[in-house]
């Protein structure tokens, strides 16, 4: 039987791990389950948005890029082209004899620069380099210009602009040249550009705080003066194969130049002007270009992961919740179901009572008819012995005594078969009491334990379940005659009063056992807790013992210390039929 026990504890605590296992399983499944369903769809539409819009926005953060530089390539082209068409207009509007004169070169030079100071000098020459006319501030009339660049390249083409160059003059500066014919000859009409203007309209480019415009030669040689670093003339640090193409935007990954300069990722933006054959250059640190797109992806980002965290620790929360509601609603099936199963057991074990003891009642009725013939037999032999006949009629009582007292037994052991059925009356609470302890006085001796009853006189009766009061009982005396277990003798007392103020009855079973320390005595009244060994014990009398209780309306607590013994405290109060039955149907509802 032992080992029975003993292997249907390792079952339950078998069972209990594959329980927990199994919930830790579902928490999982229904954490994966979140995951593929809200986070896994969320993360791909979040990154292919996030992707798209990046790209979207470099595209047109490019677009605006390239815009502006060609823009501004028309801005400058159309500068240089009127300045050309200005000087066209003059050669093909007065001729040479007129221009050769210098009052009337000025004359013209100052309608040139009646609006604006485009020019700064103009010259009229012949076509062997040699100025016939010239008005500026620079004393320039001795210089032969035959053997200069832009001479040479005039010649090739009719309309020149020169880049930046020194000159005879020794300053930064470039001019536009056109030859004409007149009078069977070559005649040069030859215009310096203010640079500084030319600069002005370079600077008007606003590109945020680190951007800069400026304008390289072929050779990459400054056309003005940047922003940044170096200055007109001078060669620039940006390799020309940069700007292969007519146009277009780059990115120019950090890079060092020279000892201790650095110059960060860079967008460039490019167009080259047809004439001359300068190249613009926009360009802005690459972290200022792209700081609103950064910015919007980073909040973009952000928001992403914002909502995954969100999701996951509501998904958490509400899985934590799931799994603890179906933990409990498991634990309260198999409870429900443990206690189905006790009843069940409790029901069969009244049936076997109640057939045992129908068994037992129809020999006993038998000897009670038997000891009557006995005595009426005897009854008609006078003759014999009176000795004999005295001690034969002594000997028949006590056979009746014998069978009222199996028969009393027997009568006590029908009521407790009627335990299953739920009937209701009013009870006599101390008689009931009294039955009991008769029918375990004689296995508290057995044991050297005394039960010592306090019944308080005229009790009055309670409408209650005379069979559950008294398994409720049976239960607790059971278990104080048991706490006597290693002690030699012991004492169980019951008593009951009236408890006037809460308007009931209280019953006190106390026992001079052994006691419980604290953490047992908050573990009693749970299913299946026991400290007998096993074999002894269930763990069930307690439980089912607070939920009859319960049932019955009334509150069931308990005292204890170690070594002084145990007092439970029973209190059931005054009711009529109808709170019985209500509280009953609630009961039911519940579970």
């Amino acid at each position: 039987m032992n080992q029975k026990l003993a292997i249907s504890t390792d079952s339950h605590q078998h069972s209990g791990d594959l329980r927990k296992m199994s919930y830790s399983g579902l928490y999982r499944r229904f954490i994966l389950l979140t995951l593929i369903c809200s986070v896994l769809p969320l993360l791909l539409v979040g990154w292919v948005i996030y992707l798209n819009y990046s790209k979207f926005a470099s595209s047109r953060m490019v677009d605006s890029f390239q815009r502006r530089v060609e823009y501004n390539r028309r801005i400058v082209e159309l500068f240089l082209k009127e300045r050309s068409s200005d000087l066209q207009l003059v050669a093909f509007t007065h001729s040479v004899d007129y221009l050769g004169e210098h009052s009337n070169l000025k004359r013209v030079f100052d309608i040139l620069n009646r609006q604006d100071a485009y020019f700064m000098d103009l010259g009229l020459m012949n076509e062997h380099g040699k100025h016939v006319a010239y008005v500026g501030p620079y004393d320039l009339m001795e210089f032969d210009y035959s053997v200069t660049f832009w001479f040479k390249e005039l010649q090739a083409k009719g309309v020149y602009v020169s880049d930046m160059f020194m000159g005879y003059r020794k300053t930064p500066h470039f001019i536009i040249a056109i030859r004409w014919s007149d009078g069977g000859k070559n005649w040069i009409l030859r215009a310096t550009i203010d640079t500084e203007f030319l600069a002005s309209l370079i600077r008007n480019i606003k590109i945020g705080e680190s951007g800069e415009v400026f304008m390289l030669n072929g050779e990459g040689v400054y056309q003005t003066n940047p922003q940044f670093g170096g200055k007109i003339m001078e060669k620039s640090p940006f390799p020309m194969q940069t700007f292969d193409r007519e146009s277009g935007v780059q990115v120019l990954e950090a890079r060092q130049i020279g000892i201790d300069q650095i110059y960060p990722s860079q967008v460039i933006g490019y167009a080259w002007l047809k004439e001359p054959q300068w190249v613009l250059v926009v360009k802005q640190d690459y972290a200022e270009a792209f700081r609103d797109v950064n910015h919007a992806n980073t909040s973009a980002l952000i928001f992403l992961h914002v909502s995954i965290l969100a999701i996951l620790i509501v998904s958490f929360i509400t899985t934590q919740h799931m799994i603890k509601a179906i933990k409990k609603r498991d634990e309260e099936a198999e409870q429900l179901s443990r206690q189905l199963m006790q009843t069940s057991k409790l029901a069969s074990l009244g049936e076997l009572a109640a057939g045992v003891a129908h068994e037992i009642n129809n020999p006993l009725a038998i000897i009670l008819t038997e000891n009557q013939i006995i005595r009426d037999v005897s009854e008609d032999y006078p003759d014999v012995n009176s000795e004999f006949k005295a001690e034969m009629f002594d000997s028949l009582t006590q056979i009746d005594d014998q069978v009222q007292r199996c028969n009393h037994i027997t009568h006590n052991l029908l009521r407790f078969a009627r335990r299953s059925e739920a009937v209701t009356e009013m009870v006599d609470l101390n008689a009931c009491l009294q039955e009991v302890v008769e029918l375990l006085e004689k296995r508290g001796k057995s044991s050297g334990v005394e039960f010592v009853t306090d019944l308080q006189k005229d009790l009055p009766r309670v409408l209650t379940d005379p069979s559950q009061f008294q398994q409720v009982f049976v239960n607790l005396a059971a278990n104080a005659i048991d706490a006597h277990d290693g002690k030699p003798y012991g004492t169980i007392r019951v008593s009951t009063r009236v408890n006037d103020k809460n308007r009931g009855v209280e019953i006190r079973i106390a026992d001079t056992g052994s006691g419980m320390p604290r953490e047992i005595l908050d573990k009693i009244f749970d299913p299946f807790f026991t400290t007998k060994p096993v074999g002894r014990g269930t763990g069930l009398g307690l439980s089912i013992s607070y939920n009859i209780i319960k049932e019955l309306g009334g509150v069931i607590s308990v005292q204890s210390e170690v070594g002084k013994g145990t007092e439970f405290k029973i209190f059931l109060p005054f009711r009529s039929s109808e709170d019985l039955r209500k509280s009953s149907e609630d009961i039911h509802e519940r579970n």
